[in-house]
């Protein structure tokens, strides 16, 4: 099991994260909140809303869970099946 160990807004919908094998990614939540039919889901389009993230148990989540993504599809930053990935050096 691999767990997040660091989590750093980047801008925009950017968050750089840390794992606990060293590996860094960074995720653009944006494709993925802007193609959300689901209005609690575009809730996190607000700025404010989406730099409320946190970590917990070493996952990645927002608000009581409201939105929250597999560990592993963070790790292999695979939010969406069309790509749009960044891997940090």
């Amino acid at each position: 099991m691999t767990d997040i160990t660091s989590a750093e807004y980047v801008g925009g919908y950017a968050i750089r994260l840390e794992f606990d094998d060293g590996k860094v990614q960074i995720v653009d939540f944006q494709p993925f909140l802007t193609r959300a039919q689901h209005p609690s889901i575009r809730a996190y389009l607000d700025s404010q809303a989406f730099k409320s993230f946190r970590l917990e148990y070493g996952e990645l989540v927002w608000g009581d869970y409201d939105l929250c993504f597999p560990v592993m599809d963070l790790y292999n930053n695979q939010i969406l099946n069309d790509g749009g990935r960044r891997e940090a050096a």
